[in-house]
Parts: structure tokens; sequence; C-alpha cells
């Protein structure tokens, strides 16, 4: 198989560069994909799960960071409730239960990090909400997740993204949640950033059982070009 593979990309460089040229970025793409889920250890906040989400830092300083994503595939549900905190309890069971076996491949798939929650941000108090809680597929099911047996579980893809982040520890409760969202947003306000203002993502490390060092962000989606921080030195 090795002799075939050498003998096919010796041709190829040969007989036509362009194709080979094409053949190679596309390699290189399809393997930066798929190391976009990778080795936990990479990321010094993401020590529980052995998968972890991996991104690129365009920029960063001690009040908000720019990342690049890479598109990747989550299994998610939709919940609504007035508090953060029922929705993310029911939204959370309902993801585990795919995870310990409730796909129609009856596959108990690793649980990963981050957990990803998306949510309409809020304009007032005692307002019903939607949030859509994902779990990141580990690289083993991105291309072939198992699907879900419960119709309120499903499959989706991120695309490519760029993303303000904003990072704090302790609990994500709903009342530090949306002390740091707007805290986030005062920032990139100030710096004239242009973001996706109506909805915004909670997202968390840990796990209940981690009392201490625990890691929590706020993501905001890049609308254009990203805008570094002021004091940020390339």
């Amino acid at each position: 198989m090795l002799g075939r593979i050498i003998k096919c990309v010796s041709y190829c460089m040969c007989a036509c560069p362009r194709v080979f040229l094409m053949v190679l970025v596309g390699s290189l793409l399809m393997g930066t994909a798929e190391a976009r889920v990778g080795n936990a250890s990479e990321i010094d906040f993401c020590y529980e799960a052995e998968q972890c989400l991996m991104f690129d830092v365009i920029c960063e300083s001690d009040d908000y960071q720019v990342r690049h994503y890479d598109s990747v595939k989550w299994v998610s549900t939709d919940e609504s409730s007035f508090f953060m905190e029922m929705a993310a309890m029911r939204a959370f069971r309902r993801l585990f239960g795919y995870i310990a076996g409730g796909n129609k491949s009856g596959k108990k798939i690793q649980m990963t990090a981050p957990v990803v929650m998306k949510m309409v941000t809020k304009k007032g108090f005692f307002v019903s909400n939607k949030y859509t809680m994902s779990f990141l597929l580990p690289a083993e099911h991105q291309k072939n997740p198992p699907q879900p047996t419960d119709d309120k579980v499903y499959i989706h893809e991120t695309p490519d993204m760029n993303v303000y982040v904003r990072g704090y520890g302790g609990w994500m409760t709903a009342f530090e949640e949306e002390k740091q969202t707007k805290a986030l947003c005062g920032t990139l306000d100030s710096v004239r950033a242009k973001y996706e203002k109506e909805s915004h993502f909670a997202v968390g490390y840990n796990s209940p059982m981690i009392l201490f060092k625990r890691h929590n962000e706020v993501w905001f989606a890049v609308e254009g070009e990203p805008v570094c921080p002021p004091n940020w030195e390339s």
C-alpha cells in the first residue's frame, strides 16, 4: 500500500504539479480538520476529558481573547426555560443518555470538553429563553457519528468561526454567566467590535465533581474582521 501511494505521489508531481498541489493542500486541510478535536493535554484548562476542542489564538489581552475554531460536529438538544440551571439539567441528562448508549449503534461515546450552551442574550428578568446544549463528538465519531434514538437529540455541524472569548473561574450560575456576558459586551463595544449580539455561548470545561480550578467561558461570534485588543502586539 505504501509503495502504491509513493508511486502515485511521484506521478502527480511530475505529470501535473498543479494537481499535486491541490491534492497536497486538500490533504493538509483534512488533517487539520481532524486534529481540531485533539489531546486535552494541549490546553491547560481542559484537564478532565481526554479529548478537547482545539483552537488557534488570533490575539488576546487580559480582557478578552480572539480565537479561530474549525468546523466540527456536535450532538445537541434544545430546551426552553425561565431558568438557565433548569434547562441545563434537563438538556444534559438527555445528551448524556445519547453518549451512554442511547443511539442507533448502541455505542458508548467518550465524554469530551467543553460542553457548550447557546442562548439568546437576555434583555430582562423573568423571560423564558431557548437554550441549545451541545456535547462535542470525539475525533473517532466526527466523520460518521451514531444517530440518536431520542427525537429531541440531533447531530449538527458548526462552521469555521472566529469568536470573542472571556474566561472566568468558579461555578457557572445564571447570575455569574450574565455578569460575565455583560462584561465582555462592554469591552467589545468599547473597541467597536462587531459581533453577533442576539445570541452567545456559555461554555463549561468541568464536571460538578471538580470544586477548584474550574474554567468557564463566554463566547460571542465575530462578525466581519476580528478586532484585537488595543494593547495587543503581534
